[in-house]
Formats: C-alpha cells, structure tokens, sequence
C-alpha cells in the first residue's frame, strides 16, 4: 500500500485562501480569479495532500513577465506543460514535497469549465464522490501500486465522470 492519499483534512480550504491571497497581492495589477479545485476542494474524498489552484486571467500572456513574483512564493515555473494555453507552476515544501499545484488559462478556455465542472459535479453528487474516494483506496491499497499505475487507474472514472459533470453543468 502506498499513501499517495489522505483522508479529507478540514485546513485545505484555508490552505487555498491563503495561498489564492499570496498570488493575488504577488500578481499586482494583473486580475487573476482563482478557485480550490482538485479532490482537496471536495470534502469527505480521499486525495492527494496538495492543494491545487485553478487561475483564471484575461491574458495568459501577461504572466509571462512575471517569473520573479512566482518564484518569490517558491513556485517552479513549468510552462504549458503540455496543454496549450496554459500556466503551470508546482510548489513544494523546504523537505522537496509538493504542496500546490496552479493551473492558470485564459477566460475562455475549455479547460476552465472542464475543471469547475467536475469540482461541483462531485461536491452535488456525494455518491459520485464516495465513488472515486472508494476507487482512489482500491488502487492504493495495490503491493504493486506505482505514481502511473495509479494515475491509469483513475483515468476512466475521471473521463467519464467529466463528460456526465460537464452535461450537468451546462444545465444549472
């Protein structure tokens, strides 16, 4: 078995409005919207114990002269990373762990929408929920588990569940 998820811990909320508060007086007069996303936002879940921030600003660009102030706050600036359009930086601790994830698109983004989606999909939905929770602890409690098994065995559910989350979203 492998901890790669905890149990929901109440303090990931402040987590994110502490950091959303750092970025947001770091950014200045760049106006960033951020939100708590990930399985830290959706309580009662299993997840992995970093806090992940999706950014949502008018030019995705702008950021890019902005290196100093992510790195201020000890983010690594990763790029796109492999989505077009998008801002990713990765925070750790002083041990090397990572604590936050950012995730910054430009207003219009599908990806904006895919993320808010499945957030509120399974905070409306608790036996959605309990569902991924349920499967995260089967997949972790593997001898032979590794990063990427886990990552794999998570992708149909979350595939699937993002297309149901995304339906009911655009009908509220």
């Amino acid at each position: 078995m492998v901890d790669y998820v905890v149990p929901h811990d109440p303090k990931w909320k402040n987590d994110f409005c502490h950091e959303a508060s750092l970025i947001k007086e770091g950014l200045g007069r760049i106006d960033i919207e951020l939100h708590h996303i990930g399985s830290t936002s959706v309580e009662g879940i299993l997840a992995k114990p970093i806090i992940d921030l999706l950014g949502v600003v008018s030019d995705v660009h702008a950021l890019d002269t902005k290196s100093d102030v992510f790195e201020g706050l000890g983010y690594e600036i990763m790029g796109a990373y492999g989505i077009d359009g998008r801002r990713y930086f990765r925070k750790m601790d002083g041990a090397g762990k990572r604590t936050h994830h950012l995730h910054i698109y430009e207003t219009g983004s599908p990806h904006i929408e895919r993320h808010l989606a499945f957030r509120d999909y399974l905070i409306a939905h608790p036996s959605k929920a309990a569902e991924y929770s349920n499967l995260k602890a089967m997949l972790t409690s593997a001898d032979t588990v590794t990063w990427d098994s886990y990552l794999d065995g998570k992708e149909p559910f979350i595939l699937a569940t993002e297309q149901e989350a995304l339906e009911w979203f655009r009908s509220i």
